[in-house]
């Protein structure tokens, strides 16, 4: 396998600092509010992922900003791999998706080949996009299909 491009690893220590001060304020500030706020359906474009755990099995569930678009959900994670739900639905890409206060099933796959960029400025909520890719390290396209009917 070919080598990729080489990152500096001045960067690659910049990226990884910022996603843990990023993941802190997350996980102890917002998200205990962003869920709550999810699970009541406000607002409706963001919902809860629930993944299976990759190592434990448990269910895990995470806050995310997703524009749906007939039965397709698009979500651009801001951490890209990095990002334990991301690594959880790799691994089980089956998922639940609690979206205007109903749990649906969903099957979850990463869109290495897409433009999150474009994707966010396609979402229509520029508020969203700017968080994004102002917090963001490594921004990746998620799309979540669910089953018709």
């Amino acid at each position: 396998m070919a080598p990729g491009p080489a990152v500096p690893a001045d960067h690659a220590d910049h990226a990884a600092r910022r996603r843990r001060r990023v993941r802190l304020v997350q996980r102890y500030l917002l998200n205990p509010w962003a869920k709550l706020a999810a699970r009541l359906g406000v607002p409706p474009s963001n919902v809860l992922v629930e993944t299976t755990g990759r190592r434990s099995g448990k269910r895990r569930r995470n806050v995310v900003g997703m524009h749906v678009d007939g039965s397709t959900g698009w979500v651009v994670a801001e951490h890209g791999r990095h990002a334990g739900y991301v690594r959880n639905l790799e691994a089980h890409p089956d998922v639940r998706v609690c979206l205007r206060r109903r749990w649906r099933p969903a099957r979850a796959e990463v869109v290495t080949d897409d433009d999150p960029i474009a994707r966010l400025e396609s979402f229509g909520r520029p508020g969203h996009a700017s968080a994004v890719t102002r917090f963001g390290s490594d921004l990746l396209t998620i799309r979540f299909d669910f089953p018709v009917g």
